[in-house]
């Protein structure tokens, strides 16, 4: 076996992280692109649903190898309760800026649920309890105000801040041309200040 940087599997309250290229069926995966479901969350981000099972299976390949080089963490969320698969958490590493970057998507049924915050708390802990990253960035389109709840829920509750707006940061989406991004950042400092004992308690890792 290949040495990994990132944990194999870690539990949060209500959800489990495992490496999505090792715990999702190209078929299943490929179903729920097909379904319409993901089409709300992936036109915000400027992304279309895969046209064929062979895109999926490509996707998956880019996430393995992503994993195994330390550059990318993709882990799948699914339910404690009941497996239910909920989504998939991303952290995007620049090690030379001691600093990771959150991506997430959550299947629309499971909306409303808490589970961005959750992620969150899960994704700091890896971030810097085991990889002893410095800071964590996390952004939005300043239109989308259901990520814009979502994110500054977190990022005040860990005491981080928002930054600021980033002009032409994202490619280009349906509307042809480069799109905005607003930026929030938690450090270390501020996470370690900020967490509580509680949450912590409730956080498991496999390495």
């Amino acid at each position: 076996m290949s040495p990994t940087l990132f944990p194999a599997t870690i539990e949060s309250e209500r959800l489990r992280y495992v490496p999505l290229h090792e715990s999702v069926d190209v078929l299943d995966l490929y179903e729920y692109h097909r379904s319409g479901e993901m089409d709300a969350v992936m036109r915000p981000l400027g992304e279309t649903p895969h046209a064929t099972p062979k895109e999926t299976m490509d996707e998956l390949t880019e996430v393995r190898d992503a994993w195994e080089s330390g550059e990318r963490a993709t882990y799948a969320m699914r339910s404690n309760a009941d497996d239910e698969f909920v989504g998939v958490a991303e952290l995007w590493l620049e090690w030379d800026k001691r600093k990771t970057s959150f991506g997430i998507w959550v299947r629309e049924p499971c909306w409303g649920r808490g589970y961005s915050a959750e992620r969150a708390g899960a994704m700091l802990y890896v971030a810097f309890e085991l990889l002893d990253l410095e800071l964590v960035s996390v952004g939005h389109e300043p239109e989308n105000e259901r990520s814009k709840r979502a994110i500054e829920k977190y990022v005040d509750a860990y005491g981080g801040q928002y930054d600021g707006i980033l002009r032409n940061w994202l490619p280009p989406g349906d509307s042809g041309g480069p799109r905005d991004l607003r930026a929030y950042t938690i450090s270390q400092a501020q996470w370690r200040e900020n967490v509580a004992d509680e949450e912590l308690a409730t956080i498991r890792v496999v390495r």
